[in-house]
């Protein structure tokens, strides 16, 4: 009966990592296709986000079957209990995801990027990668000093966010208020992706340690 328990937990793990590469290739792609005016990508994004949400709503289904049969304590339940919330934040990244993916569409043919700000939305896009695939990966080992390093990265993407808009409020800009627009939107994106990855690594070191990351000792 354990033994079975335990399977089921690891495939709750299990379900969240696939999650976390399906969301973290989407944003590649989806940004890809913003650079690259690629019709076809972001289109696909854009249909791949409901396999997101179906995953979302199995993981949910499992983990709820699990408290009603086995009603796990302390540390297992922890685990199903921070298993649906980084369930959420994932799902959430397949949304944004599939907006980045929705401007390229809808600026198709033209592109919705500047080429001035073409490698700020670069960097932003494999940021926003990483610190998903840094997440989860702390998820997977239970390493809770690289948890911890997600939030600390996600300081450059903060960066990036505040160099789009310096961009977009100087009065030199030429590129028209369409593109102002969708650059903020893409912008936003990309930071609220990055939030949901810092979500889950905060949720990885409350699985690990049983405390929030706030009240863990300041000299970790």
């Amino acid at each position: 009966m354990r033994k079975a328990y335990q399977q089921e937990l690891d495939s709750i793990g299990e379900a969240l990592k696939a999650m976390a590469d399906l969301v973290g290739s989407a944003m590649g792609r989806a940004t890809s296709a913003l650079l690259d005016s690629d019709l076809q990508t972001a289109e696909s994004v854009i249909s791949a986000e409901a396999h997101v949400k179906d995953m979302h709503r199995d993981l949910e289904d499992r983990a709820i079957a699990v408290l009603a049969r086995q009603q796990p304590v302390a540390t297992d339940l922890r685990t199903v209990v921070t298993s649906l919330r980084m369930s959420a934040d994932l799902e959430r990244c397949g949304v944004l995801a599939k907006d980045v993916a929705t401007v390229a569409r809808r600026r198709y043919p033209e592109h919705a990027v500047p080429q001035d700000l073409r490698r700020t939305v670069l960097e932003m896009g494999r940021l926003a990668q990483r610190l998903v695939s840094q997440a989860v990966e702390a998820l997977v080992t239970h390493d809770v000093e690289a948890a911890l390093r997600v939030e600390r990265d996600d300081d450059r993407m903060d960066e990036l966010h505040r160099l789009l808009f310096q961009h977009l409020l100087d009065e030199q800009w030429q590129h028209g208020v369409e593109t102002a627009v969708n650059v903020a939107l893409v912008g936003r994106y990309y930071e609220r992706f990055a939030d949901h990855a810092v979500s889950i690594a905060r949720h990885v070191v409350y699985l690990a340690t049983g405390e929030h990351p706030a009240d863990l000792p300041v000299d970790r």
